[in-house]
C-alpha cells in the first residue's frame, strides 16, 4: 500500500510529462515515483494540478476528511470506490459552479452539469468525457481526433501480454463509438510505456497481470476489487456522456 501522493503521481505523471497539466518540472516528479519518497515538495508538485485537485478537495470535504490525498480520495477520483457515491448532486454542482460558470456560457454550464440529476460522480472520467463532450467535438467530422484523446486521457486498463525493454505490450480495449453513443472495442494490443531513460517504477511483469494505463503508461497494478470499480465507473461514465450525444 503505497501513500496516497506517491498514487496520485502515478496517474497523473505521464500527462505532466506531456506538458498537459501540473507544474513544468516533470522529472521532479518522476524522481518522486521512482525514488519512492514522499515529502513537501511531493505535495507542492500535486497541487499544481489544477484539474484533479478540485476534485480531491471536494471527494474528501464530503467524506469529512481533511487530506486530499489521502489514498481513499486519490483512489476514487481515478480508480472509483465508496467514496464516489457519498458525493451527492448538490456539493458537485456547486463545486463545478466555483470552478466554471464565471468563464462559461450558461447554456455551455447546463449542458455540463446535466447528468448530475442521473448520478454523475467527480470521477476522473467525467472530467476527460465533460471536456469533449462540452466542445461538442463527438458531432462533427472531427470526431476521430476527440475520440482518441479522450481514449488516452481517460484511466484505461489492459492485460500483460509481456514485457520488453521500457514497453509493456497489453490487450486493451479502445472507445469507439458505435451507432453515436461512446462504448468500449474489442481487445486490441497495445503497447505501453514503463520506463523513461531505462528508469521507472513497475517491473517484474507477469503475463496475465492488469495495469491501469494514462496516455500510454502504465501507472500500477490492478486486481481485484479496485479493477472491478474502474470498469464501472468506466461504464456508467460512458452511459452518462451518452444521454446527451
Amino acid at each position: 500500500m503505497i501513500a496516497g501522493l506517491l498514487l496520485f503521481a502515478r496517474y497523473a505523471y505521464a500527462p505532466n510529462r506531456l506538458g498537459y497539466c501540473g507544474s513544468d518540472d516533470h522529472q521532479a516528479l518522476f524522481g518522486y515515483l521512482t525514488e519512492g519518497k514522499t515529502d513537501g515538495g511531493l505535495a507542492q508538485l500535486a497541487q499544481r494540478f489544477e484539474g484533479a485537485y478540485p476534485y480531491l478537495r471536494l471527494i474528501a470535504r464530503v467524506n469529512r476528511l481533511d487530506d486530499p490525498f489521502d489514498r481513499r480520495v486519490v483512489e476514487a477520483y481515478w480508480i472509483g470506490n465508496a467514496m464516489l457515491d457519498r458525493v451527492g448532486a448538490a456539493p458537485f454542482f456547486e463545486a463545478l459552479k466555483a470552478r466554471f460558470q464565471p468563464r462559461m456560457k450558461a447554456r455551455d454550464f447546463s449542458w455540463m452539469t446535466s447528468s448530475l440529476p442521473t448520478g454523475a460522480k467527480p470521477h476522473h472520467n467525467f472530467h476527460v468525457f465533460d471536456v469533449y463532450r462540452r466542445a461538442g467535438l463527438l458531432r462533427d467530422e472531427r470526431a476521430t481526433v476527440a475520440l482518441e484523446r479522450m481514449d488516452q486521457c481517460r484511466i484505461s486498463w489492459g492485460r500483460v501480454l509481456f514485457a520488453e525493454g521500457a514497453e509493456v505490450a497489453v490487450e486493451r480495449s479502445p472507445l469507439v463509438l458505435r451507432d453515436g453513443k461512446l462504448a468500449l472495442g474489442m481487445p486490441v494490443v497495445v503497447r505501453v510505456l514503463r520506463q523513461v531513460d531505462g528508469r521507472g517504477y513497475l517491473d517484474d511483469f507477469r503475463h496475465g497481470d492488469t495495469v491501469s494505463i494514462h496516455w500510454d503508461w502504465a501507472c500500477d497494478r490492478i486486481d481485484g476489487p479496485a479493477l472491478g470499480q474502474l470498469v464501472r465507473a468506466t461504464r456508467r461514465a460512458i452511459a452518462h456522456t451518452n444521454l446527451t450525444l
